[in-house]
């Protein structure tokens, strides 16, 4: 950030009085500008002893798959943010069946909240997707799935089912946990 939003002077990176982050200030206005982590929302889709994932056309990871998850938007639910970004990215209907990870990554500011849903009918390529699928749990593309989030949110599905319950995970994926996912690249 470079410019007040409020006023359209410089900002300064500094921690404001009785605060003890540091936040962008405007010494003109005053004004404080707060920046919060963003909320990734989406679904683990099932149908059967299916998974549905998507192959992203956008980028990051354009190529990769993944579930069908985005950012939240302004005046939504996660759970509609969820099933609006499954909607868009696999044009499918889907039934959540509660909160099923809860993964935070503060490297990049971001919080990932995937619902285990049931998939309702059908599905198809979204404008976000190159290719959706149904896939068992051996034809899981392990080596070309997108991001860590979702190789953690697949391993813990397997796990459970095996168990017959579906508990809420709660983890945190660290900067160095995603550079043994990436590589230094």
């Amino acid at each position: 950030m470079n410019f007040c939003s409020h006023c359209g002077h410089k900002v300064h990176v500094a921690v404001p009085e009785g605060d003890n982050r540091p936040r962008y200030l405007c010494e003109t206005c005053g004004t404080i500008h707060y920046q919060n982590p963003r909320i990734i929302a989406g679904t683990l889709p099932v149908k059967g002893s299916q998974v549905l994932l998507c192959k992203r056309a956008i980028s990051p990871r354009k190529g990769y798959w993944t579930l069908p998850a985005g950012f939240m938007e302004n005046a939504e639910t996660t759970g509609e943010a969820a099933i609006r970004e499954t909607l868009e990215e696999a044009c499918a209907d889907v039934s959540l069946q509660g909160l099923y990870t809860l993964i935070n990554l503060p490297h990049i500011n971001q919080v990932y909240m995937i619902y285990l849903a049931r998939l309702e009918g059908g599905f198809d390529i979204g404008p976000e997707s190159l290719e959706v699928s149904l896939f068992e749990e051996h034809e899981i593309p392990w080596e070309s799935l997108a991001f860590p989030t979702i190789e953690r949110t697949l391993h813990h599905f397997y796990a459970d089912r095996d168990e017959g319950a579906f508990p809420l995970h709660v983890s945190d994926i660290t900067a160095e946990d995603r550079e043994r996912y990436f590589g230094s690249a």
